[in-house]
């Protein structure tokens, strides 16, 4: 049976998911690790979201993330290579009851950085637009309830003109 699409309203106890589980990374990904962020709709205050908290490591060197992969799956990950973003590495943790998502990009690719950063960043400074996409996710997600590719079609539009007017936001 598919995975149900659970959207929940903002919960405190995500920011501290978020530390212990960037101590973890740290641990594993050692002297290669730049920086660690919080992004995704569990980053953001009020911003109703599925409970998945989303990750994104910056390394200096992507290749050298591969040889940890058993490290990670000793503490619960899935490894899923690049999952449909070039040079990324994706990690999911929580099987079919999803609880944390890992996306390592290198210092280097800044567009794809950037990108998550500027969302984040830009639904935190307006509550409006926040607002906005929680309607718009907690709508979807009784629409589609058993139905993630529904789901996330939904969102889509919405998500690829936010993430625009984020960069646009960002930059000037």
């Amino acid at each position: 049976m598919a995975r149900k699409i659970e959207v929940v309203s903002y919960r405190a106890e995500w920011e501290k998911m978020f530390i212990n589980e960037a101590e973890n990374i740290r641990k594993i990904l050692g002297e290669n690790v730049v920086e660690i962020h919080h992004i995704g709709s569990t980053s953001v205050k009020n911003l109703w979201a599925k409970p998945v908290i989303d990750i994104m490591p910056v390394v200096k060197k992507i290749s050298l993330v591969d040889k940890h992969n058993k490290e990670f799956e000793q503490i619960g990950y899935e490894c899923k290579g690049e999952f449909g973003i070039t040079g990324r590495r994706f990690f999911m943790k929580g099987g079919d009851n999803r609880t944390h998502h890992i996306h390592i990009f290198e210092k280097s690719n800044q567009t794809e950085i950037q990108r998550h950063l500027a969302v984040r960043d830009y639904l935190r400074e307006n509550p409006k637009k926040a607002e906005e996409y929680s309607l718009l996710k907690q709508k979807l997600a009784i629409k589609f309830t058993f139905d993630s590719e529904g789901y996330c079609n939904g969102k889509d539009p919405f998500v690829k003109t936010m993430e625009r007017q984020a960069l646009e936001w960002k930059n000037e």
